[in-house]
């Protein structure tokens, strides 16, 4: 190697490094697909492989090409490393090899295997594309490379479960359940009268070949007092949600 003095990167760091870019780009790709699909994917929709097909495709080539910027990927970057030529440290790797070199990460428990038990820490696709990876010694402070981390998982936590939550509700057995429950006059005369319902309904939902099952735990709020229901529901091929049992 030539050029400035360079340390190669520990093989914890580049684990770790591993990890958040996988955890990053597979929340990046659960919610684009979310995003696709809208808030009725609960329902029953015979595009959903088209639609996957169309975000898992662009995903996997983002993956391979998550080192594209100088070197570096978020997880890279977060563990301050960086990705050079084997020859010439001061050279990053051109697109084309960069990409070969995450091909390898397919196979990626023999990759981690190699890491592990390689004297100059190289795995496969690294002494393919002649490259290797160091500790960038113009690495931002600490603090600075965790808070973006940081603030992407609370902001994808975040958007799943607001989504999740609108999702049921734009669901078929989110309506039934709702209909159901306005329907039960015990109900009623406990609460006083129905006024609304809680902002996130928990719970699942789950269909196959146009049978369907649910359990739905709902907020229900009334005129002199609230009270959180349980509700069952049923789903034959050919028909609706309907309601099987309401408990409170």
């Amino acid at each position: 190697m030539k050029g400035q003095p360079v340390k190669l990167a520990p093989r914890a760091r580049r684990i770790i490094a591993f990890l958040i870019d996988h955890f990053v780009i597979t929340s990046l790709l659960v919610a684009l697909t979310f995003l696709g699909i809208g808030p009725d994917f609960l329902n029953e929709r015979p595009d959903i492989s088209t639609l996957l097909s169309l975000v898992l495709v662009p995903g996997f080539i983002l993956y391979f090409l998550k080192d594209s910027i100088k070197g570096r990927s978020l997880g890279k970057w977060s563990m301050g490393l960086m990705i050079r030529k084997n020859h010439d440290t001061t050279e990053v790797p051109s697109l084309g090899s960069l990409f070969v070199r995450n091909l390898f990460l397919i196979i990626w428990p023999i990759e981690a295997l190699v890491l592990l038990a390689s004297q100059g820490k190289r795995r496969i696709g690294d002494r393919v594309t002649n490259s290797v990876v160091l500790i960038d010694p113009e690495k931002p402070a600490q603090w600075k490379r965790m808070l973006p981390l940081i603030g992407a998982c609370f902001a994808f936590c975040f958007f799943i479960l607001m989504f999740v939550g609108v999702a049921i509700k734009s669901s078929d057995a989110y309506k039934t359940a709702i209909d159901g429950i306005e329907q039960d006059k015990e109900l009623q005369k406990e609460t006083g009268g129905i006024i609304g319902y809680g902002w996130m309904p928990s719970g699942n939902i789950s269909i196959k070949n146009g049978y369907g099952e649910g359990q739905l735990q709902i907020h229900v709020k009334g005129k002199e007092r609230d009270v959180n229901v349980q509700v069952y529901l049923t789903k034959d091929a050919n028909h609706g949600w309907e309601v099987e049992e309401i408990e409170n």
